[in-house]
């Protein structure tokens, strides 16, 4: 049942698409989680295919979601959603920000990180949030209300061996705290959600695809380092979290940067 008060909240899930595996990724559990809540989901990815996928099934369970494509490195095509999304319902309540590549994009460690994939993971990771939030803010500051959630990741605080990813999340917490700070007497909130070991197909699969190790043996091995039951979260983990930081529940809490990792942070010492 819902309890969040999001009824015919109209939230923009950007990365509500997925990579195949046999789990569902975080934008596309997310999506889902909104839908149940009973807000008006708008299903943003650059793969329409799979946007699509994800907005049948949460018309299957009786939800609201309409499908757009979206290759949101490009802001002639963030232009064109947010167009289309203001015809179709007239405001945005909700901007989530689920986006980011990391070994799958080529990243490295500093001496060995190519000019291609450090522009390839900056574009995609950073810069596509930033043109986002650029062409949405002036819509929840003239609605005087509006909450933008960042996904960026614990590798910004903990141990993480390539350089890209890491820098380009740190960006993301800059990023909320600058919207924080300036969108908030306009009664807009913004907060990142920091995902940590979470088994999803991107997490997962990508690691198979790269060092050609058994699936399980990479999941056991996940599995391991996190201190909370010693399993990887679900992407239902982050997708309660980002329904409760847009809900009036999280009304007074505004640039914040939460951990959804099992206490991994928490931790301190080998």
């Amino acid at each position: 049942m819902p309890q969040y008060g999001l009824k015919d909240a109209v939230a923009v899930i950007v990365g509500a698409g997925q990579t195949k595996g046999a789990t569902m990724g975080n934008g596309r559990a997310t999506a889902h989680a909104f839908a149940r809540e009973g807000a008006k989901v708008v299903v943003v990815d650059r793969d329409l295919e799979s946007a699509e996928e994800t907005a049948r099934m949460i018309h299957a369970e009786g939800g609201s979601a309409l499908a757009i494509q979206a290759d949101i490195t490009q802001e002639a095509s963030i232009v064109f959603m947010v167009e289309r999304v203001m015809a179709l319902h007239g405001r945005i309540d909700v901007l989530h920000n689920n986006v980011g590549i990391a070994g799958a994009g080529g990243d490295a460690p500093v001496e060995a990180i190519t000019e291609e994939a450090f522009d390839r993971l900056t574009s995609l990771n950073l810069k596509g949030m930033v043109l986002t939030c650029k062409h949405v803010l002036p819509i929840m500051r003239e609605q005087k209300r509006g909450c933008v959630l960042n996904v960026a990741s614990t590798a910004t605080f903990a141990l993480y061996p390539n350089v890209a990813y890491k820098a380009t999340k740190m960006g993301v917490l800059g990023l909320t705290q600058h919207i924080a700070t300036h969108y908030a007497e306009h009664g807009v909130r913004a907060n990142s959600i920091l995902p940590g070991l979470i088994d999803t197909p991107m997490a997962i699969e990508a690691r198979v695809r790269l060092t050609g190790r058994l699936r399980n043996e990479i999941i056991e091995e996940r599995n391991a380092m996190v201190p909370l039951r010693g399993r990887m979260g679900t992407s239902w983990d982050v997708a309660n979290a980002a329904v409760f930081l847009a809900s009036e529940a999280a009304g007074f809490i505004t640039g914040v940067h939460l951990p959804v990792d099992g206490g991994a942070l928490a931790r301190i010492g080998p």
